[in-house]
């Protein structure tokens, strides 16, 4: 049962790196613009990030299987259809497609999960297994994506989804149990729409701002309108009796850091597998198989730091791998920054390696600050808009950063112009950095712990009791 979560941890993570590295090919292949590549890869954070929550929800309430298996299915048919787009608009709506499917795969095994293994120290190995999974996945992603890329071209790099998701689908179907909550809870249409339109609306005017300009009354009016969904959202769950996302859970500085800890450190990411790929092979003219070459010892630091960023969370709480995390994508933002075209090897993989220790290292201390001190009816949650955060904080660090890179090229070639151009670019990477380190060191203090015990004793009191919960 384990191995087949695993297996859509595995493609849904696989996916993530896979796809940056085919990015140069799938631009030259369907003329697509530095605008165009941000499309297709926050096409599918986007809708990732507006859909988890919902997802968990409906699977609590339908049946977890059910919707993983359609999950499953939906990601899977959507891998195919990525690989027979006819032009970019299309394999953005495919790639849309497949992240409805993956919105029903990670938040539901990590449930699948932790109803099946109830045991304490089983469900520790599980989850040890889940998170080593997730670091192969990111490892393996470059170097495929490259084989791929340079043996059957782009589309090949979305074939690879297919056999896992049929067989994972089987699987499923023959040993992993069906389950559902005893309490779920109600769902939150105007809620989701209210998500789906501040999040849609903020990225289109950061993507499109460049083309567009930043006056034209089609951004400002985007601008505007994802701050009245924002504002509208906060007055309207604050008013529910279970919101899509309870406002009372920001009284917690752990909680809040967790948030804002996880949109800064996956922009970073979002942002470096971004830029990076494209430095790779339109600057350095490395083909496909190189770049991901290339990108091994970043993701093998990454994987390795986040083992060891679980054993020193376990030892000695989440202050210090959060400070190391910030403090080396901070140190790997800067030393970016000073790569040119004719930087040396061991100067590339040194930086790329560096900022690699940082993002294995803040994952395992954003989930455990999501939930710290949290009600274990609300744990789920809590862990639920960490992971949303950190799909937010990725569509915001490809847009961010790309916007900066196409407005900074003033119509120069990615090759001639990129160096220059992203230099901003990689110093805002370092900016998260120093965001991810300051939070650290708040969020972890006495003061912040004692919102956190506050706002669960609150959580907990105001929490319906029903028979099988009462003491």
């Amino acid at each position: 049962m384990l191995v087949i979560c695993c297996f859509s941890l595995f493609i849904v993570g696989l996916d993530s790196t896979i796809v940056n590295v085919a990015l140069p090919s799938i631009g030259r292949g369907l003329h697509a613009s530095v605008a165009g590549l941000q499309w297709t890869i926050d096409g599918y954070t986007l809708v990732l990030a507006s859909l988890l929550m919902l997802s968990g929800a409906t699977a609590d309430r339908v049946g977890r299987r059910r919707v993983f298996q359609t999950g499953l299915a939906v990601f899977t048919v959507g891998s195919g259809l990525c690989s027979l787009a006819p032009s970019l608009e299309w394999l953005v709506v495919f790639r849309m497609v497949q992240a409805v499917g993956g919105s029903m795969l990670n938040p539901v095994a990590m449930s699948i999960i932790t109803n099946t293994f109830t045991d304490r120290a089983e469900r520790a190995r599980a989850l040890g297994v889940w998170g080593g999974t997730f670091a192969l996945s990111m490892a393996l992603g470059p170097v495929l994506g490259g084989m791929l890329v340079e043996s059957t071209g782009w589309r090949g790099v979305f074939w690879v989804n297919i056999p896992v998701g049929i067989a994972a689908i089987v699987l499923a179907a023959r040993f992993v149990p069906e389950s559902r909550a005893p309490r779920p809870r109600r769902a939150d249409p105007v809620g989701q729409v209210l998500i789906v339109l501040m999040l849609g609306s903020l990225t289109y005017a950061i993507i499109e701002g460049p083309g567009r300009g930043w006056h034209s009354p089609v951004i400002v009016a985007l601008f505007a309108l994802a701050a009245v969904a924002l504002a509208v959202f906060v007055a309207y769950e604050a008013r529910r009796r279970e919101p899509l996302l309870d406002p009372r859970f920001f009284r917690s500085a752990p909680f809040t850091g967790a948030v804002l800890t996880a949109i800064s450190a996956f922009a970073a990411l979002g942002g470096f597998l971004f830029l990076a790929t494209l430095y790779l092979q339109d600057v350095r003219s490395l083909s496909a198989l190189d770049a991901g070459l290339h990108m091994v010892p970043m993701a093998a630091v990454m994987a390795i730091a986040a083992v060891a960023s679980g054993r020193i969370l376990a030892r000695w709480g989440g202050r210090v791998p959060m400070m190391v995390a910030g403090a080396a994508l901070a140190a790997g933002g800067v030393l970016l920054a000073g790569i040119t075209t004719s930087s040396s090897l061991p100067q590339i993989i040194s930086a790329f390696a560096v900022f690699g220790l940082g993002s294995g290292m803040v994952n395992a201390p954003i989930t455990q600050a999501a939930v710290s001190g949290m009600p274990f009816s609300q744990a789920g949650v809590a862990s639920g808009i960490a992971s949303t955060s950190r799909q937010i904080g990725t569509s915001l660090g490809v847009a961010v950063t790309g916007s900066i890179l196409a407005a900074s090229l003033h119509g120069a070639a990615l090759r001639t112009g990129f160096v220059p151009a992203s230099h901003a670019a990689w110093l805002l990477l370092a900016a998260c950095g120093v965001v991810v380190f300051v939070l650290g060191l708040v969020t972890t203090s006495r003061w912040a712990l004692g919102t956190a015990a506050r706002t669960a004793a609150a959580l907990d009191l105001a929490e319906p009791k029903t028979p099988a919960m009462s003491r």
